[in-house]
């Protein structure tokens, strides 16, 4: 993104503005150093009954942050406002990532393991997901696919984007080439093997089958687990074959 962030000493309050990455905060083992997060951060649940919540991922309550004083603030450019961040940068270190790319999402977490200070876990982390991800490399053989992520009007995943990488990686042939999350509006016009519904944002649910299923009549209309595939950090120790598909 081009910023630079200077931090003096290892951050002793942090507000985590990224739930994927509030996730992954927990599993460094930073129970005692993170003191807010947003009101999407669910995970996990006991820091979401117990931390202090500082809005949206999209709208930051400012007061709530300078209470809290904070000495570092995570965040992502997609998941926040170009608007918030640049209000909170101009009154406190503010380290942002950019996650694209399985390589992006490994990235981070080194990042951010060096900046907490949790160097070793975060490399541990790193490996541990490495390895599980190769008993699902590959499983889509090539098969082309639609990841739908909204309904009315339809968007689908594109290029340049995480959930993307993880469709490459999965073997899948995404058919959409647009970059980022275009609205379809001729989908007749394409032929997937598969129509994926994802379980975020949009909540896809079997009564969605039938509408589909007439516009592609040759694909398998299939339920995905939405945080599974979008969800960079250490949810993706959770991935494996039977997982990221649900039953509707």
């Amino acid at each position: 993104m081009g910023r630079r962030l200077i931090v003096s000493g290892v951050p002793k309050r942090i507000v985590s503005l990224v739930p994927s990455q509030t996730e992954f905060l927990s599993a460094l083992g930073l129970e005692e150093e993170v003191v807010g997060i947003t009101k999407f951060c669910i995970y996990p649940d006991a820091w979401f009954q117990e931390k202090t919540r500082v809005g949206g991922t999209k709208k930051v309550k400012m007061d709530i942050v300078r209470a809290l004083n904070p000495d570092l603030i995570i965040g992502n450019k997609e998941e926040n406002t170009k608007e918030d961040i640049a209000l909170l940068s101009a009154e406190f270190p503010v380290w942002m990532s950019d996650v694209n790319s399985l390589e992006d999402a490994y990235s981070m977490m080194l990042s951010v393991g060096e900046i907490c200070g949790k160097v070793v876990e975060s490399e541990n982390l790193v490996q541990q997901i490495k390895e599980n991800l190769k008993q699902v490399k590959g499983i889509g053989k090539g098969k082309k696919v639609l990841y739908f992520i909204w309904h009315d009007p339809d968007f689908v995943v594109g290029k340049e984007t995480y959930i993307d990488s993880m469709l490459t990686f999965l073997g899948y042939e995404n058919e959409c080439k647009v970059g980022r999350y275009p609205e379809l509006q001729t989908l007749e016009s394409y032929e997937p093997d598969f129509v994926l519904l994802s379980s975020e944002p949009f909540p896809f649910s079997a009564q969605h089958v039938t509408y589909f299923q007439n516009l592609f009549p040759k694909a398998e209309i299939k339920f995905v687990d939405g945080e599974l595939f979008s969800w960079y950090g250490s949810r993706m120790k959770e991935i494996n074959s039977k997982a990221l598909f649900v039953e509707k």
